[in-house]
């Protein structure tokens, strides 16, 4: 099966006052289509530059980057950003945050009525049809997540990239997002990249999970493929995984590239 990301040779070196830093280097991966991709790393490692590569957001200085066939050159429809900050406007509701992604995308083609239903079918999506008429000071945290969510996943895109999505939110909201991501997967067939510094999170999410090398210079360490069935074919349960080999040999791999095969820069920076 011919991959859906084609990722090859990339590097990224940004200017500074002290000279050129090497962020990233020769990194080769691709991405299946339908497939959860988890990267992880110490902090510094480039995980967000590698997102915000493949977002459209900055250009590498080395290789190149293909969604279906097609060379990323800026950002573009067909990638859903989510952040850790939910960036949603205060002044509009729910529903017309959403409705801004969506204008955007099919303004040109659909009348108002059929864009709006685009929007609400996304709340819905999440599970938040019951705030769609709320403004976000009136919605929690992991709400306002949602409606990012919702957001990116009205645009219909090729890949929906998650940067640190649930880095904010306390461990219960968390976890509950999480399982929302799972439902969510499993309902869309989504193929998403997502950025996370939790071995657990990245371990019951994902198909694979990338583990990239200290920073600077950062490559991919090593690529783990994770022994539960996908999303998209299997709901995980949270719980049962506490015990599921394939769970615990997943999170013991993790956990020995972060902290035995990288933890020098750990032990020079204590």
């Amino acid at each position: 099966m011919k991959p859906m990301l084609q990722i090859s040779g990339v590097g990224m070196t940004f200017a500074t006052k002290r000279g050129p830093f090497v962020a990233l280097r020769d990194i080769d991966l691709e991405v299946q289509r339908g497939e959860f991709v988890a990267l992880i790393g110490h902090s510094g490692c480039g995980k967000s530059t590698l997102l915000n590569l493949v977002a459209g957001l900055t250009t590498p200085t080395d290789g190149i980057l293909l969604l279906d066939d097609r060379e990323l050159r800026g950002p573009g429809p067909d990638r859903g950003m989510v952040f850790q900050n939910h960036s949603l406007l205060p002044w509009l509701t729910c529903t017309d945050n959403v409705l801004l992604a969506v204008e955007r995308v099919f303004g040109a083609n659909e009348s108002r009525g059929t864009l709006r239903q685009r929007a609400l079918a996304a709340l819905d999506l999440v599970g938040l049809t019951h705030a769609k008429d709320k403004l976000p000071g009136e919605i929690s945290g992991g709400m306002k997540q949602r409606v990012g969510i919702a957001r990116a996943l009205a645009m219909e895109p090729k890949m929906l990239l998650m940067d640190e999505p649930f880095g904010a939110l306390d461990a219960l909201t968390r976890a509950r997002l999480q399982d929302e991501l799972m439902k969510i997967v499993a309902a869309t067939g989504s193929t998403v990249m997502m950025v996370t510094h939790d071995v657990d999170e990245a371990v019951l999410l994902s198909d694979r999970i990338v583990m990239l090398t200290n920073g600077p210079a950062a490559t991919v360490g090593e690529v783990l493929k994770v022994p539960l069935p996908p999303l998209r074919e299997q709901m995980r349960d949270r719980l049962a995984m506490a015990h599921d080999s394939g769970y615990l040999a997943a999170r013991e791999g993790v956990l020995e590239f972060l902290y035995r095969k990288q933890a020098h820069v750990e032990k020079q920076a204590a």
